[in-house]
C-alpha cells in the first residue's frame, strides 16, 4: 500500500478494492455537489460500480499508465486524485481530482495535488509535463493549478458534455523545469 504524506493529518493512499464502500458512500452523499462538474455520476449507482472503477485503476497502475490515490484526512476518505493516461513517448500526462463538499475550502486539494506532483509526476515517473483541464466556469477547480503556478495554455471550446450541455475547458500546464 503506497502512502504519500500531505500534512500531519492528511495523506494520499493508493486506492484499493477495500476502499470501494467508503468511496461509494462519499460519491453518493456528494452527488449534487459533484454533478455540477463531473460527467460520470449517472454510471456510478452502487458499490459494485465503484469497485469496477478501483479495479480499473489498479490495472492502469500495473500497466504503468498511472494510478489513482484516495485523499485521506483524519482517517476518512475525502476525495481522489489520479492521472488519466501516461504518454511515455512524450513523458506527459493529465490529472483529475475531486473532493467531497464538506472538505473543500481548506487547501486540502491544493496540498494533495502538490504532493502528487512531487512524489509521482515529477518524482518517481520523471515526466516532462502535466496538464490539468477544468471547466472554465469551475472557479474552485481552476484555482488549484493557478495556486500551484501552472500556466494557462488555452481554452478548449465545447470540450465536455455534462448531462445536458457542453462546457468549455481551461487547460493548464506545468513543465518539470518550472516545478518548484
Amino acid at each position: 500500500m503506497k502512502v504519500i504524506p500531505i500534512t500531519q493529518h492528511a495523506a494520499l493512499r493508493r486506492l484499493e478494492l477495500a476502499d470501494a464502500e467508503e468511496m461509494f458512500w462519499l460519491t453518493d452523499t456528494n452527488r449534487l455537489h459533484l454533478r455540477e462538474w463531473l460527467p460520470w455520476l449517472d454510471i456510478v449507482t452502487n458499490v459494485a460500480d465503484t469497485r469496477r472503477f478501483i479495479s480499473a485503476t489498479l490495472d492502469q497502475d500495473s500497466r504503468r499508465q498511472g494510478t489513482h490515490f484516495g485523499i485521506w484526512y483524519n482517517g476518512r476518505l475525502t476525495g481522489t486524485v489520479g492521472v488519466h493516461h501516461i504518454d511515455w513517448t512524450n513523458r506527459k500526462t493529465s490529472i483529475g481530482y475531486w473532493l467531497g463538499a464538506q472538505y473543500t475550502g481548506h487547501g486540502l486539494m491544493t496540498a494533495a495535488v502538490s504532493a502528487y506532483l512531487d512524489h509521482l509526476i515529477f518524482g518517481e515517473w520523471d515526466l516532462q509535463k502535466v496538464a490539468i483541464h477544468a471547466a472554465t466556469e469551475n472557479k474552485k477547480s481552476r484555482a488549484i493549478p493557478e495556486r500551484l503556478g501552472f500556466k494557462l495554455e488555452g481554452i478548449l471550446r465545447s470540450n465536455e458534455f455534462l448531462y445536458d450541455h457542453y462546457v468549455d475547458h481551461a487547460v493548464y500546464g506545468m513543465l518539470a523545469s518550472e516545478w518548484r
